[in-house]
């Protein structure tokens, strides 16, 4: 319901908002960002769905840390919405992207081994 009323980037900054407060050194944080609506349900966001909420991750961190972020530090955030052989180079090769929460796909080798060899074709190893 949130998705379909628009609310998706005020949602995820709120939890970020939540979920930082306490933090303060970014340089060893690592963020993923699920779609609540992907969770178990095989749907994957479009690219660009993907690449703009990574992108607004990163821009609602930057604020958070204000003086305290650092400009050259670029804080990985991993997509982690049914990321499967089939779907993940184009996921990798978004911007925004730096890498993948792997859920389901994890649980078979041989399936995760494409994964893993998809993301070190992207450099995302």
């Amino acid at each position: 319901q949130q998705r379909e009323h628009g609310q998706t980037t005020a949602v995820v900054k709120e939890q970020l908002s939540v979920g930082l407060a306490e933090v303060r050194d970014l340089e060893h944080l690592t963020i993923a960002y699920e779609p609540v609506w992907a969770i178990g349900t095989g749907k994957v966001a479009h690219p660009e769905q993907i690449n703009e909420m990574h992108e607004h991750i990163q821009q609602t961190v930057r604020t958070h840390a204000g003086d305290a972020a650092d400009a050259h530090h670029k804080l990985p955030v991993l997509y982690g919405g049914s990321v499967n052989a089939q779907n993940a180079a184009e996921i990798f090769a978004l911007d925004n992207v730096d890498g993948a929460l792997v859920g389901g796909a994890s649980l078979d080798a041989e399936k995760f081994a494409q994964l893993c060899l998809i993301a070190g074709q992207n450099q995302q190893c």
